[in-house]
């Protein structure tokens, strides 16, 4: 077995999005910050109701898959195949847009806290251009459980092998073999979780304090993994709460224009002509 070590971390930085919805953006800052297939997290997280009430107004994408986890508060979801999706604590969203989605995310609070996380994730040449899906996943299907260690775990995505017991999220069977893991430790543990070693990975801690191999990982950035079939969570004083994120690289060209991931720049071109001329969400779609 080889442990995975933090080679490199990206530090979210403050911004806006949608509307003027106040976030921070790890990977995703621009081509520099990206961890293929992963494009882009956001994590929102605030108390007062004008840093998110303006929301995401309707809006296109192409080319990727997009992965909303709340945490606490209320979203609504509405897209031009007729879905609606009500978001709430520990919900997610897990949007395929493929060929083509126009779609609006909509807070459904005036006050209160609003928690959460989006997740970009490629698609390869192959799937690009494929009809858009759409899947609402509520918290209690969501898998979780609590290691020998005393760690709770929901599995949004992938597979997992934990003290001799395997695992499967809610979410799997997709080309880049996603793994997505929301992981709490209680004060002064350690926890070993295996990561396939065909993929990339990264930690995102937003709760307590967290090592690994000795290296503490800052909070509220994406803490990129060397190679290596496993990691080795050692938990602080004061617990932690984090994302495990895992994908098999697609290894393509990766062209962004916005809310278009394609491969090349005249893909983005002709993606644009068709949103302008209305035939970008034109195909048929499946909802889940």
């Amino acid at each position: 077995m080889t442990a995975r070590r933090i080679v490199r971390v990206i530090d979210g930085v403050a911004t806006q999005d949608g509307a003027g919805v106040k976030l921070r953006r790890s990977l995703g800052q621009g081509g520099f910050a990206r961890l293929d297939p992963f494009l882009m997290l956001d994590e929102f997280s605030s108390d007062d109701a004008a840093d998110y009430i303006a929301g995401f107004p309707e809006h296109p994408h192409r080319g990727f898959e997009t992965v909303t986890y709340m945490l606490d508060g209320h979203m609504l979801h509405q897209d031009h195949m007729g879905n609606r999706g009500d978001l709430r604590p520990g919900d997610v969203q897990w949007m395929t847009a493929g060929r083509g989605i126009i779609h609006s995310e909509m807070p459904q609070q005036d006050h209160g806290r609003m928690r959460g996380f989006q997740l970009w994730i490629n698609l390869p040449a192959a799937e690009k251009m494929k009809p858009a899906a759409y899947r609402d996943i509520p918290s209690a299907q969501i898998p979780q459980w609590t290691t020998a260690e005393g760690a709770s775990v929901r599995l949004i995505a992938g597979e997992m092998q934990v003290g001799g017991d395997s695992h499967q999220g809610a979410m799997y069977g997709l080309s880049t073999e996603p793994l997505y893991a929301d992981i709490t430790l209680p004060a002064d543990t350690a926890l070993t979780v295996p990561v396939p070693a065909t993929h990339n990975a990264f930690l995102y801690v937003f709760e307590g304090d967290l090592a690994v191999d000795q290296t503490g990982v800052p909070r509220h950035a994406a803490a990129l993994l060397a190679e290596g079939d496993q990691v080795t969570l050692h938990a602080g004083s004061a617990g932690a709460r984090l994302l495990l994120l895992a994908g098999k690289p697609i290894n393509e060209p990766v062209v962004q224009y916005g809310p278009f991931v394609m491969n090349s720049r005249e893909e983005i071109e002709q993606a644009l002509r068709d949103y302008r001329d209305g035939t970008l969400a034109q195909d048929v779609a499946t909802a889940g």
